[in-house]
């Protein structure tokens, strides 16, 4: 029932205009769900931004979010996405990169000072460095934080956990131990045999 939503199309020309406008650091342009996404190259992100924002038939002037994805297949297993607006225009572009674990994304805090809280929150849920921020701390998990909870190969349980102890009368930070191998669970069944009522399928 998406047919509510209300949908601006991508204008026509739109992606020429925005190949022209980003060359040479435009790798891909593409209409995804009604939305021009842009993939580009790392290191030129902050200069893809400016050239966006600044261009007046554009004028991406608002930084909506930033978001991660993780691929854990891939060479550069996160992308990066920012989502940008034209209030002027009534445009919504999504510009994408992509990087691995240790190659650190440039900053676009400078660009847009709303930058700061996104990066944070990307670094803290992926492990995303961004090059620049100059408060690239953890936001939204505690200071002793153990791994980045959105990557695909954290465990659901996590690793360490927190409980009020009624012997100590306090919290206590606990490592997670579980009696089952939860962690590596093999989507077979545990019980040797047939299980109660699965007699009843040969009748």
């Amino acid at each position: 029932m998406a047919g509510h939503l209300p949908v601006v199309p991508v204008p026509a020309g739109l992606a020429d205009r925005a190949a022209a406008l980003l060359d040479p650091h435009l790798l891909e342009a593409r209409d995804s769900a009604e939305e021009l996404t842009l993939l580009v190259t790392r290191d030129a992100v902050a200069e893809v931004l400016a050239r966006l924002r600044d261009a007046p038939d554009i004028a991406m002037e608002q930084l909506v979010d930033i978001s991660g994805v993780d691929w854990p297949d891939r060479p550069e297993r996160f992308e990066v996405n920012y989502h940008l607006l034209s209030l002027r225009h009534n445009l919504r572009l999504r510009v994408k990169l992509t990087t691995d674990e240790v190659t650190p994304v440039p900053s676009v805090t400078a660009l847009f000072p709303v930058a700061g809280w996104y990066e944070r929150e990307v670094f803290d849920m992926f492990g995303v460095l961004f090059e620049g921020n100059p408060d690239l701390r953890r936001i939204l998990t505690d200071y002793g934080f153990e791994g980045h909870p959105f990557r695909k190969d954290f465990p659901l349980t996590g690793h360490v956990e927190l409980r009020y102890s009624e012997a100590e009368q306090r919290i206590v930070r606990e490592r997670v131990s579980l009696r089952q191998d939860f962690r590596n669970f093999d989507f077979l069944s545990p019980w040797e045999g047939m299980l109660p009522g699965d007699e009843k399928a040969n009748t």
